[in-house]
């Protein structure tokens, strides 16, 4: 059985969720070795048994994307197919054993779950989709589907990059509608490179916290973890450049 990181979280019974680490699969090489990613040149043979092992370690069938960075959220359905992958960056559904999926390698994985169980989502969450709102999306997509409101979702943030590791320049605050200053901001910790030139170091869980809740999402559960500093069990693209693909995954049972 794979090994699995599973949501501390107040989720119901009725809903199941995990993400994947990068130990226990068949992919070798700077993909070592559960890669679940398809584009990052990996052998398609390898990514193929990882993602079985995947699907049969969650008992559910996760449905996979084919992730912009943007902010379009997909329904799925039990009659969701396999391939093509879908353009999205968030999906949510009602239907049983069918794993609303996104993939990150530093990037935010966010579970979604109502209190009662009726619906989950999934939300791709880089510094990107956090601008452009696919939070917000996300919430209010589940929310209309499922005729509930947002004081009825809990979220989860997975594993990313920590604000140690994640270092970012004046078009990702400009994003963010800030306007650079040689100065610590909300979420953003000023920290100038030798030469002088401004830099920041960016809280991306703390970003999707201020955006959940100004949403009305009360409920907010965080793992914690940096996928920059701990490369036995996380890839990291802003550590390695050419790496693998973890999944976190989210069903109803």
């Amino acid at each position: 059985m794979l090994p699995l990181l599973r949501p501390a979280w107040p989720a119901p019974a009725e809903v199941g969720a995990a993400m994947s680490l990068r130990q226990g699969g068949a992919s070798t090489g700077p993909w070592a070795a559960l890669n679940l990613g398809v584009a990052v040149g990996d052998e398609a043979a390898a990514v193929a048994a990882n993602r079985a092992a995947y699907a049969e370690a969650l008992g559910a069938r996760p449905v996979w994307l084919r992730q912009v960075h943007g902010v379009q959220v997909l329904e799925l359905t039990a009659l969701t197919p396999d391939q093509p992958e879908p353009a999205a960056d968030a999906a949510w559904t009602r239907a049983p054993r069918v794993a609303c999926t996104v993939q990150v390698a530093d990037c935010l994985p966010v579970l979604f779950a109502l209190r009662d169980g009726r619906g989950v989502a999934a939300a791709h969450a880089g510094w990107r989709g956090l601008a452009g709102g696919v939070l917000q999306a996300t919430v209010q997509a589940l929310c209309r589907g499922t005729a509930a409101e947002p004081a009825d979702v809990l979220a989860w943030l997975g594993p990313c990059i920590g604000p140690r590791s994640f270092e970012v320049g004046a078009d990702v605050l400009a994003a963010f509608g800030i306007a650079a200053a040689a100065a610590d901001l909300p979420h953003f910790a000023y920290c100038p490179r030798a030469d002088g030139s401004p830099r920041w170091r960016a809280d991306l869980p703390a970003l999707a916290r201020q955006r959940l809740q100004a949403c009305g999402v009360r409920e907010v559960s965080a793992a914690g973890d940096c996928t920059a500093l701990d490369a036995s069990r996380f890839f990291s693209f802003r550590r390695d450049g050419v790496c693998g693909r973890m999944a976190a995954s989210v069903w109803r049972r």
